[in-house]
């Protein structure tokens, strides 16, 4: 039986088979999730120990996170609570590719959660909607990224979202009435009255959504990226808007809208897109770089 390089946790090498359990219970999580149902993680990670007595509640979860990884490598949205951890070995990637490839219900309700439409939800208190830009533990490895554009991977799940273009435009509503309430509170309420719905006026080959002001008046250029799951969930993004996120980085804002169906949240990235995010040169699926040292 293969054996697995250990994640640093225990010390010790998972077997394929340790990887295979942990596997199916992360994607039963995940299931569960797509269909509306809160999972108890404690409870299955307490179950996953009984089954795997090598392994501590602190090994699963590092696992489990290693799993999130690859899934959004693959275009698979992740677990809620399980942040990406991508310092995986080659044989996770191998066991995950199986298991969703095999996973016909997961196919199901993914393709029904991503593309369910969307409404803007109501904010009446926007204090605690604008985070810190996460920060990435690990760099993903050009090495790892190649393991999973070489798998057979049915579908795309998150580029199915991306082009869900009612939560697009929710999010873009949620960011236009965001941006009004920043000027009026900055005492800005003449430019809040000149923002401009630009991707809905003048179509999406502006290579941006929203045209925004800061409170001297200098023009905030805003693309929008809304997703439903994590922060750290990889986007899309096309040639032009990167080109022009390039052309015009003194004004530049990327808005990054997560957990859009629970609890919407939004972290803000200015200047140019390729400076701050790893771009796949095919698909142009962006993902958060490592800070700079």
């Amino acid at each position: 039986m293969a054996m697995a390089i250990d994640d640093g946790e225990t010390g010790q090498p998972w077997s394929e088979a340790e990887v295979e359990a942990t596997v199916a219970v992360y994607l039963q999580m995940l299931r569960m999730q797509e269909m509306g149902q809160v999972p108890n993680k404690r409870e299955h990670n307490r179950r996953l120990q009984a089954l795997l007595p090598a392994r501590n509640a602190s090994s699963i979860e590092y696992k489990h996170r290693n799993i999130s990884a690859v899934l959004n490598l693959f275009g698979v949205q992740a677990l809620n609570g399980y942040k990406a951890l991508p310092n995986f070995q080659h044989m996770l990637v191998d066991v995950v590719a199986r298991a969703i490839e095999q996973d016909r219900m997961l196919d199901e309700v993914s393709l029904r959660s991503v593309e369910t439409p969307a409404e803007p939800p109501l904010v009446e208190d926007f204090s605690n909607f604008v985070v810190q830009i996460p920060i990435p533990k690990i760099a993903v490895a050009e090495q790892r990224a190649d393991w999973v554009r070489r798998a057979p991977v049915k579908r795309d799940y998150l580029e199915r979202e991306a082009r869900n273009r009612s939560l697009g435009l929710a999010g873009e509503l949620l960011v236009l009435e965001y941006e009004q309430r920043r000027l009026h509170t900055g005492g800005a309420k003449t430019l809040a009255n000149k923002i401009e719905h630009v991707s809905k006026d003048k179509g999406d080959g502006t290579g941006y959504d929203i045209l925004s002001f800061d409170a001297d008046g200098r023009e905030r250029f805003i693309e929008v990226k809304t997703t439903a799951y994590a922060a750290e969930t990889p986007f899309f993004i096309s040639p032009n808007e990167v080109a022009f996120s390039d052309q015009e980085a003194d004004r530049f804002h990327l808005y990054r809208l997560f957990g859009f169906r629970r609890k919407p949240q939004m972290f803000t990235v200015p200047g140019a897109v390729d400076a701050n995010f790893l771009l796949d040169p095919v698909s142009f699926r962006a993902t958060l770089l490592r800070a700079r040292t």
